[in-house]
């Protein structure tokens, strides 16, 4: 059996990748975590799709003869993250880690309303959103976390337009008026439009960079003078890692010729 490159997607940038490394012809298989991802990715390209613990992992690398793993999964799936370099370790075969550019390295500078906090627990645990009206921009996952706040400010949630997320919204107390289902990109007018519309005080996002629209946000922020935290990225010591497609293309053909 031919040996493969893993890429593990789900993000925008992985389809820019996967599609770079097609141009190399080199047997490429993408793992992403649901259908909605897939369908992200042309046709012709191998896409398994399901959530894998690291012993899928394993076993996903060892059947398909897995000759590298490129993770180019979102800044916030720290899980994965950790469960792939692990999996690289244990196998004995190389990792190299995609991560999007900060929004400070992309000279998009912060402004004073700006506060960053590295973790959700620090907004919570803190009096940050005491009688604000807030819009969360954290994905419906971080939502359950507010429930303890809803009678101390009011909260809305922008959430993507999926069942299940609009279903973790209503059980963490948002009800169907303080939610919005969108999918980003969001352009800069829709987004003073929907944080006028609700007479928005304080926005709470995560530092996604600029393919979740971190850059807009900060931008409209700053021209409406609304407060704007942002929760910073989990600290993950990756094996190596790189911003460069260039350099992803680099690895794939060094570590895929070892076995030819």
């Amino acid at each position: 059996m031919e040996r493969k490159i893993w890429l593990i997607g789900g993000t925008k940038e992985s389809v820019t990748i996967a599609k770079a490394i097609a141009t190399t012809r080199l047997p490429l298989a993408i793992a992403v975590a649901t259908s909605a991802a897939r369908s992200l990715y042309p046709p012709d390209c191998e896409v398994w799709v399901g959530r894998m613990d690291r012993a899928a992992m394993s076993h996903f690398c060892r059947q398909g003869n897995i000759a590298a793993i490129v993770d180019a999964s979102h800044p916030y799936a720290v899980e994965v993250s950790q469960n792939a370099i692990a999996t690289a370790t244990a196998i004995g075969i190389p990792y190299l880690r995609y991560e999007r550019p900060l929004v400070h390295q992309l000279s998009i500078k912060n402004t004073e309303s700006v506060v960053e906090l590295d973790s959700f627990e620090s907004l919570i645990e803190g009096n940050y959103l005491q009688g604000e009206r807030v819009l969360l921009t954290v994905g419906c996952q971080a939502l359950p976390l507010f429930k303890s706040w809803h009678h101390r400010s009011t909260l809305f949630a922008r959430i993507l337009p999926k069942l299940e997320s609009v279903e973790v919204a209503l059980a963490a107390g948002f009800t169907s008026e303080k939610i919005i289902a969108l999918r980003p990109p969001i352009g800069a007018e829709l987004e003073k439009a929907l944080w006028r519309q609700w007479q928005i005080s304080l926005v709470v996002t995560k530092a996604s960079g600029k393919p979740g629209g971190e850059d807009i946000k900060r931008a409209v922020a700053k021209e409406l003078g609304i407060g704007l935290i942002v929760i910073t990225r989990p600290k993950v010591v990756y094996p190596q890692q790189t911003s460069c497609i260039n350099e992803i293309m680099v690895f794939c053909r060094e570590h895929y010729f070892k076995y030819v």
